[in-house]
């Protein structure tokens, strides 16, 4: 039996909503939690059985300056304080926003766990640093952050080890990041890696690199993970990501292994991109998958 959850496999569940945009380069992201709610999150994860509470949105301020830096940090420490309160009883699940937010989930997630493990499900690694970003935007800083890389991290306490975590199916690197990644104990799988070994290969190999080591586990999924023709309400979408079938896959398998998750985030969904909410409606769905859904 899992942590906050029954033999059944129902779990309890607290949905928090956090509105973030920084750094990023096109407006909308921050309404990403409305529009999963719209798209039917809470129905649809009680529909299949579980206890879910929408503790709804965490405060996200909006001053930080120009690199949004300080609004995210002062964001992150909100989203901790409420991800650590809500671990006590329940698996939280964390609704973005951009993908900075997973810093204050991870830093939050860590808090009376010894060793967390960490599975990012995202073109992009998000591990630039501030002395390697081209852009300056948060959202490809937060892995890094949370890892302990670059000056950026510094401003809060490291709440993963690189080895404990895996990147999965990413396919656009930042020249200074690939560098930061290769000296780092990050695992990487690219999207030559799946298409090479297939997802159900690459997420039994992800899945045993963050769990060897490792008390529990937490899941960041970012829409653009997906190829844009499944996905395309994102704001960094980036062509030759995982279709919807192997996206299904990569999380049934997460919820069949032994891994207790504690925490979870879905990020990066941008309505004002999206054609009739089908990235957040895709986004419901595997959620779905990642609790326990399956056809048969």
């Amino acid at each position: 039996m899992s942590e906050n959850g029954d033999e059944n496999g129902s779990k309890k569940l607290t949905i928090l909503g956090a509105p973030t945009d920084y750094g990023v380069d096109r407006r909308g992201v921050d309404m990403g939690p409305s529009a999963v709610r719209y798209a039917g999150l809470v129905e649809s994860l009680r529909a299949d059985g579980h206890d879910v509470n929408d503790a709804g949105d965490v405060d996200a301020p909006r001053d930080g300056g120009e690199s949004g830096e300080g609004a995210a940090k002062r964001a992150s420490e909100a989203v901790a304080d409420r991800v650590a309160d809500a671990t006590e009883d329940s698996v939280p699940v964390v609704v973005g926003g951009d993908h900075s937010v997973s810093i204050g989930t991870l830093v939050g997630a860590s808090r009376n766990v010894d060793d967390l493990g960490v599975l990012w499900f995202d073109a992009h690694a998000d591990f630039n640093t501030r002395e390697t970003t081209p852009s300056g935007n948060v959202h490809g800083m937060a892995l890094a952050a949370a890892a302990g890389h670059g000056s950026f991290a510094g401003e809060w306490p490291e709440s993963v080890d690189g080895s404990n975590v895996a990147v999965v199916g990413v396919r656009d690197l930042d020249d200074g990041e690939r560098e930061n990644l290769r000296s780092s104990e990050v695992t990487v799988f690219t999207m030559s890696d799946i298409d090479r070994r297939g997802i159900g290969d690459v997420t039994e190999d992800a899945l045993e690199a963050v769990s060897a080591d490792t008390d529990a586990l937490h899941v960041s999924l970012d829409m653009d993970w997906l190829d844009p023709d499944e996905a395309p309400g994102v704001g960094t979408s980036v062509v030759g990501g995982v279709t919807y079938r192997e996206a299904h896959m990569a999380l049934e398998m997460v919820s069949e292994s032994d891994a207790t998750v504690r925490s979870v985030d879905l990020v990066e969904v941008n309505p004002v991109l999206d054609e009739s909410n089908r990235t957040a409606e895709l986004g419901v769905e595997l959620i779905g998958s990642l609790f326990g859904r399956t056809v048969y």
